[in-house]
């Protein structure tokens, strides 16, 4: 099998009109993420937009942020887990456009 691409694990992300992980199952994405660490006032990567700011985000921010764990991953050489853990995730446990 081919090593998956970030353009792989992107269009994974978003086929079927999906905008990110369930806040669970996005916090579990996070947590696989190496080297995370403070910067300033945050974190590097930025955290998942789960809790207060899941009901206040905009879907395309949402997106935007997995985009930056994903190139977080792929940057940190640990896209192949986080591309297999996108694959194996039901539409159930997924944030599609259109919904809240």
């Amino acid at each position: 099998m081919t090593a998956p691409t970030l353009e792989t694990a992107l269009a994974e992300s978003q086929k079927n009109d999906r905008v990110c992980p369930l806040p669970q199952k996005w916090q579990e994405l996070y947590e696989m993420l190496p080297d995370k660490r403070r910067q300033g006032g945050g974190r590097e990567p930025a955290v998942p937009l789960i809790l207060a700011a899941w009901h206040t985000t905009p879907s395309l921010l949402k997106m935007l942020r997995v985009r930056e764990h994903l190139e977080w991953a792929a940057e940190h050489n640990c896209l192949d887990r986080v591309y297999a853990y996108l694959c194996q995730l039901p539409e159930s446990e997924w944030l599609h456009k259109g919904e809240s």
